[in-house]
């Protein structure tokens, strides 16, 4: 087997790789075990240096780590920049917080002392996908690292370059040597790594599909798990909306990262009294978009990042079409070099919908019109999945009202939903469970201990 990477906006052929043999694996194993080991006993004063070097390299590097994301998975380069700034941003904010988030607690019982201490799990399994090549591996490993855990990067093989790049990071940071290794290997090498007694726990950012495989095999060995997994995003667009700014925002809700995020939004949700203004706001914004050379910065939107994507998204419009949806742009597969997709807009678009029903992992957008907000809710908590939700209205007494019924890990008001590393990010129901960012995503890799000190007793 060879890992081959492949420049999604030509389809030509960029780099190969050879797989790590078992004797790599084993060593590299072995080394990030005694890596741990030692760096767990490093009080955390003395870990978030290296967090404030990471984010240092990931700066100065920052123009080279974007090309490479640009080139191998097809993000506009003026997003892979944001994404390197975004991984800085994070690592930051961990070396400020850190000692906050894991600092001892005291908790009064009936003991003379008590108190809740974190400890680090140990060496953490990150299976990481290719959307985000660089932001999905440091939000996690920024708070992993300081908690004192260590990190193993399997990352999706279309961006073997992006793997190897990112623990080119790790090293020039000054990282211990085997805290943070990639791993370069198939897949049916996973449930082995998974299996093995030096790997702690599991981190998953990936389809619903691939993430219920994991997590079987985690909890075979009873080893803990965090899932970041599909979405389908409802923005709803109530009747006292400001329109023109939900529909100018949809459009980067909607297109950024090339359609290809869990946190896009995908199901346009407005009320009857606005959606003909919300649907031709929508669309004249979205045929202003320049679709064409991710390198080039005056670029909106690239390729999809391989030819199988392209496909599905296209099957996914056309039972759309037959289905009732009503085509307003776009949805025409083109030729050509690349695996390039036009923006396109459904409306019309109702419940038992491929467009509705299904993750559409792509430029594709769905408009359903609703007669009022109680029905848009209902249809917005309408799918299998429940990572987050956008929700648009000028009264924000009801907003928040409003926002406590949606199944989501997380509900924004008039605005696009994003992750921030001050706020806990995940979901419910089909996308996953876990939080990353905030306090709550540095816990997530570390043993939540009781220390409880019973009363003075006499010497014997």
């Amino acid at each position: 087997m060879t890992i081959v990477s492949t420049n999604p906006a030509t389809g030509g052929e960029l780099s190969q790789h050879t797989p790590h043999s078992d004797t790599a694996v084993e060593a590299i194993l072995n080394a990030a075990a005694k890596a741990q080991a030692e760096w767990r006993r490093r009080p955390i004063g003395e870990r978030v240096p290296l967090l404030r070097s990471m984010a240092r390299v990931l700066r100065d590097n920052r123009d080279e780590y974007a090309r490479l994301i640009t080139a191998e998975m097809g993000k506009p380069v003026r997003e892979a920049l944001t994404e390197i700034d975004k991984c800085a941003l994070t690592c930051d904010y961990y070396a400020e917080s850190a000692a906050t988030h894991l600092a001892d607690r005291p908790v009064p019982s009936d003991a003379t002392d008590s108190s809740v201490v974190y400890d680090p799990l140990g060496v953490v399994l990150a299976i990481m996908p290719w959307n985000y090549p660089f932001w999905q591996f440091f939000r996690f490993a920024a708070p992993a690292l300081a908690a004192g855990n260590a990190a193993l990067l399997k990352h999706a093989n279309n961006v073997p370059q992006c793997a190897l790049a990112v623990e080119d990071v790790l090293r020039k940071a000054g990282a211990p040597e085997g805290l943070c290794s990639t791993l370069l290997i198939g897949v049916g090498q996973v449930a082995g790594l998974i299996a093995d007694p030096r790997v702690a726990a599991v981190t998953l950012t990936g389809s619903t599909q691939v993430g219920a495989v994991v997590a079987s095999q985690a909890a075979a060995q009873l080893k803990k798990q965090v899932l970041e997994l599909g979405g389908s995003d409802p923005f709803i667009v109530l009747a006292d909306a400001d329109v023109e700014l939900a529909a100018a925002t949809a459009v980067k809700a909607r297109f950024v990262n090339n359609g290809q995020s869990c946190v896009n939004a995908k199901r346009f949700i407005v009320e009857d009294a606005v959606a003909d203004e919300f649907s031709r706001l929508f669309t004249e914004h979205t045929a202003a978009l320049v679709v064409g050379d991710p390198a080039n910065p005056a670029t909106d939107l690239g390729p999809l990042a391989r030819a199988d994507l392209r496909t599905t998204l296209h099957g996914q419009v056309v039972r759309s079409l037959t289905e009732g949806a009503k085509l307003l742009l776009g949805g025409e597969l083109p030729n050509g070099k690349g695996y390039f997709y036009p923006p396109t807009i459904l409306d019309h678009v109702t419940p038992g919908t491929a467009a509705f029903d299904e993750e559409t992992f792509g430029p594709l957008a769905a408009i359903t019109r609703v007669p009022n907000a109680d029905t848009a809710l209902a249809l917005a908590n309408q799918t299998e999945y429940g990572l987050g939700a956008a929700l648009w209205t000028t009264d924000l007494e009801r907003a928040h009202a409003l926002a406590r019924q949606l199944d989501a890990g997380a509900v924004f008001i008039n605005g696009m939903v994003a992750s921030d590393p001050r706020l806990p990010f995940g979901g419910i129901k089909k996308s996953g469970y876990g939080r990353e960012l905030g306090a709550e995503g540095i816990r997530e890799f570390v043993n939540t201990k009781t220390v409880w000190v019973g009363p003075k007793t006499d010497a014997a």
